[in-house]
């Protein structure tokens, strides 16, 4: 029970202070005059993405508990994309994929090209220990995968991509869109610019602190319940750290701006996948990817299906809906992620 209430006490921490986090985030960028786009692409995805830094970091570290760190990064990417499912059942009366932007394809599919790096890294990584020796000249030389710069490289192409998509489209401003900027303004102007950096600096400190304690607070849980690293790594710790893009969604979705929210989280995506990269910098023991659990290369490939599967929904747009909850995207996304969970309770370790 006491394991229990210190791994409550860091969701809420996480949880308020994510909240906090975002709602400086948005002032900043309108105190600053930043593009609103391109703030909810780059900062605010990585600004609620931020616990899975803290987390992934302090596990290959502090904790020692690699599994936890891959575990919430990449359980943290399927875990977003199963709030679109939450996002479609909530957008009445049209579909998520009606009412979404198209633009959203090209973050999508940068989301493919990363996933597709990590689960080739993994399994690449897993092949090599396996025959009793090191991938590459990266692993005996500096410690670290021959992956994790091309996936840190390429996570900054994208940003750069999506930056220049975002400047030369011009897409007509809807009434939902200009709500949400209203609100942005409204926010802005109660709280002035260093009272934001103040607030986002006191929120971001807590988040620090909390992310530090939940990998020893999770890795107690796993060995109390009998339950595995990558288990509770990909799905419990993940639930806790992807609080804060669940209220930036929810905000964006009750301001009507569905955009905002479904680029929040696949925008959090890239960020997520990359981390996999920097917490792989941080672990001294050689190639991170090739001390988890194989069970991880299910997550990523989930996660790769889940993604191709939000591409689809895009492309095509479903408008109806399956005996009027979601559309068929929605529930096979939902569909994929209790398969992934299986998987995990029953092969983890």
């Amino acid at each position: 029970m006491l394991i229990a209430l210190q791994f409550i006490v860091c969701a809420v921490l996480i949880g308020l202070a994510g909240f906090e986090l975002s709602r400086s985030a948005h002032v900043i960028s309108i105190r600053t005059g930043l593009s609103g786009s391109w703030i909810g692409l780059a900062l605010l995805a990585s600004v609620t993405s931020l616990p899975e830094l803290v987390i992934g970091i302090t596990s290959v570290t502090v904790a020692q508990a690699p599994n936890i760190a891959v575990g919430n990064a990449l359980g943290s990417c399927a875990l977003n994309l199963l709030f679109l499912v939450l996002i479609d059942v909530l957008s009445k009366p049209q579909t998520v994929w009606s009412r979404a932007s198209s633009e959203h394809v090209l973050t999508a599919a940068f989301s493919v090209l990363l996933l597709g790096l990590a689960l080739s890294g993994l399994l690449l990584s897993q092949v090599a220990r396996a025959h009793g020796r090191e991938l590459s000249v990266f692993v005996a030389q500096w410690g670290f995968d021959m992956a994790s710069p091309v996936i840190f490289g390429l996570y900054f192409l994208a940003l750069r991509t999506l930056w220049v998509q975002q400047q030369t489209l011009s897409v007509p401003l809807d009434r939902s869109a200009a709500r949400a900027a209203l609100q942005d303004a409204a926010d802005a102007a109660r709280l002035g610019l260093s009272a934001a950096l103040v607030r986002f600096a006191l929120a971001a400190a807590v988040v620090l602190a909390a992310g530090v304690w939940l990998p020893f607070v999770a890795v107690e849980l796993s060995a109390e319940l009998g339950l595995s690293r990558s288990f509770v790594g990909t799905l419990l710790v993940a639930v806790v750290t992807t609080l804060p893009e669940l209220v930036v969604t929810l905000s964006a979705l009750r301001l009507g701006a569905v955009d905002m929210a479904v680029g929040n989280l696949l925008g959090s995506n890239l960020f997520n996948v990359s981390i996999i990269a920097v917490d792989d910098f941080f672990y001294r023991k050689g190639s991170l990817l090739a001390d988890v659990s194989p069970v991880h290369a299910v997550t990523a490939g989930m996660a790769l299906s889940m993604t191709g599967l939000v591409i689809v929904g895009l492309v095509l747009r479903p408008q109806t809906r399956v005996l009027r909850t979601a559309a068929w995207v929605s529930l096979g996304l939902a569909a994929l992620y209790l398969l992934n969970t299986h998987v995990l309770f029953d092969y983890g370790d």
